[in-house]
């Protein structure tokens, strides 16, 4: 639906400015005005990494007066298929500080705000509240809901995208919407899916491409909301699958039994996610890297089975693994094969296949199977660094 604009303009563009934005000037429905809009905005970038890569540059470019970008991670290799505000030389650094050095370097005008840190229930509401509008682009779960239920209780609209192998979603929720047609993420998802049914990109793959286009339309609702432009996706949902090259707008409605939000919550256990830590110390299932390493040196029988795809094992493996699918290993079929007296270890790339793997087998009896804590990827930092990571 079409909004009023977010932002009052600002009061002035100084000639610089009115010659790097000239082409926006040009357009009738975007004119100086406009431009002073976009120039007096604040917009909050939740991830500088596949998604708020492309948002990061366009909106800098764009002309909007102020970005705040929040993410506490740093650069690696893996990311530059994809996250495009970084480079080689980035490796190693900060996301948030990369990405500041990018947006200056394309437009000096722009204001950057750093926020070197997680994004909690302790900080949310304040640091969402101190902008007019946040894109958010993270990849899990339990930082949606917190941007989410923080966005309603500073009273923001939020821009949100999500990409995954070949297809990707975007929309527009605010719960305080003009003509009391608010939404939020929760009308979309009322409540999170099984944690081992939401594999993130890490997991599962991207196609690196696939950001742009989305990160794209992130950017342009951003822009629509701050000018007033157009018809924004609050109440649709956007979804393109690129094998397809399609596009498809699916109406949103509020979810009946949607309750008040009044405050912020344990994100991670509503989400199912339990801290590794406190898993590690109460599990005896798990094992970590080390403690593998240690039993391997030492001569101890022992069957590590990778239950990673085809894909991953081709990629890297650990010495002495045996390969099963975790789709192979879980069945019945296979499952009869292993003898229940073997110490076996099961392994994937980050420690959440495995564990899946890990209860099928308990229920079919065996008692002497552990998973590797962290995966392969804890495997290469803590034990192996001669192996390439992914």
């Amino acid at each position: 639906m079409q909004l009023l604009p977010l932002v009052h303009p600002s009061e002035e563009l100084t000639r610089d400015e009115v010659s790097r934005y000239s082409r926006h000037l040009l357009i009738p429905d975007v004119g100086v005005e406009g431009q002073k809009r976009l120039k007096n905005s604040k917009v909050l970038v939740i991830g500088a990494g596949g998604l708020g890569s492309p948002v990061l540059l366009y909106l800098a470019a764009a002309g909007v007066g102020t970005l705040g970008i929040i993410d506490f991670d740093v650069v690696d290799e893996s990311n530059l298929q994809r996250q495009i505000i970084h480079g080689q030389s980035d490796i190693g650094r900060l996301k948030s500080r990369s990405a500041k050095d990018s947006v200056n370097e394309l437009n000096p005008h722009i204001h950057v705000q750093l926020h070197n840190e997680r994004l909690e229930v302790t900080n949310a509401v304040e640091i969402i509240s101190g902008y007019d509008l946040v894109v958010d682009g993270t990849d899990n779960f339990s930082t949606r809901y917190l941007v989410n239920d923080a966005c309603v209780l500073a009273k923001k609209p939020y821009v949100w995208g999500s990409i995954f192998r070949f297809e990707g979603q975007a929309s527009v929720f605010w719960e305080d919407a003009p003509d009391g047609v608010g939404l939020n993420y929760r009308d979309l998802y009322p409540e999170p899916p099984p944690s081992e049914m939401a594999p993130s990109c890490a997991e599962g793959g991207v196609l690196g491409i696939l950001c742009a286009s989305i990160g794209a339309i992130m950017a342009t609702e951003a822009i629509k909301l701050i000018t007033g432009l157009g018809e924004t996706l609050l109440g649709r949902l956007a979804v393109y699958d690129a094998l397809d090259m399609t596009y498809r707008f699916i109406p949103l409605q509020r979810a009946p039994a949607r309750t008040p939000i009044t405050g912020l919550m344990d994100y991670q256990e509503f989400c199912g996610v339990k801290p590794v830590a406190t898993e590690n110390m109460t599990n005896p299932f798990i094992i970590s890297p080390l403690e593998l390493k240690k039993m391997q040196d030492s001569g101890k029988d022992m069957r590590l089975i990778d239950v990673r795809g085809i894909e991953e094992w081709n990629i890297v493996r650990i010495k002495g693994a045996n390969h099963i699918p975790k789709n192979k290993i879980m069945t019945e079929e296979v499952l009869s094969q292993l003898n229940k007296e073997d110490f076996i270890v099961v392994h994937c790339k980050m420690g959440i296949r495995s564990r899946d793997v890990l209860v099928e087998m308990k229920k079919q009896g065996f008692t002497n199977v552990k998973s590797l804590d962290g995966g392969i990827l804890a495997w290469i930092r803590d034990v192996d660094q001669s192996l390439p990571s992914y």
